[in-house]
């Protein structure tokens, strides 16, 4: 027996697709060769639109909804920067490995779970596919930890059953210290 979640929902997940971007030039003829940093495992920053701000290039999977328990911590709270208010929201859900395994979303090799940081948050929806919540992009709400645990929940043969995954949003301005 292993478990199960607790009032759950479904998460609208969109997993980077690292390979495509690796794949991929984003500004043309410029330095760059592709789209996503081996360096720093981010996405390179590419001023598209000529603006002189540069975004992230970003490539990603279809999305996925993945049943999942929610654990708000907080939802665009109030954070002021010396440009304007910039909302603070910060999000952990639950996923179960058996729901993971399941949508393939388990790597058969090394048995990790392939929800993994800079992954996007796009919504939350009740399991009959009512819109619960929307995530606006920017800033969006992106996972910075993804965390297996439960471990050994049963006596014969334990195993894993609960990935914690931490998702946080992307300032979009600088405050001054």
């Amino acid at each position: 027996m292993r478990g199960r979640l607790i009032f759950p929902f479904l998460a609208e997940l969109h997993r980077l697709d690292t390979a495509a971007m690796a794949t991929v030039d984003p500004d043309g003829a410029g330095a760059l060769t592709g789209g996503y940093d081996p360096d720093f495992k981010e996405p390179v920053l590419v001023d598209a639109d000529d603006d002189g701000v540069a975004e992230p290039f970003r490539r990603e999977h279809p999305p996925v909804r993945v049943p999942c328990q929610v654990e708000p911590e907080a939802f665009e709270a109030l954070r002021m920067a010396t440009s304007g208010n910039t909302p603070r929201s910060s999000f952990d859900l639950v996923f179960h490995f058996r729901d993971l395994e399941r949508l393939g979303l388990v790597d058969a090799a090394s048995g990790d779970a392939l929800i993994r940081p800079s992954d996007r948050l796009g919504a939350l929806y009740a399991l009959d596919g009512a819109l619960v919540q929307a995530v606006r992009t920017p800033p969006g709400l992106y996972v910075t930890e993804a965390r297996s645990i439960g471990f050994g929940l049963h006596r014969r043969r334990p195993s894993r059953n609960l990935l914690l995954v931490s998702f946080q949003d992307r300032p979009a301005a600088r405050s001054v210290a």
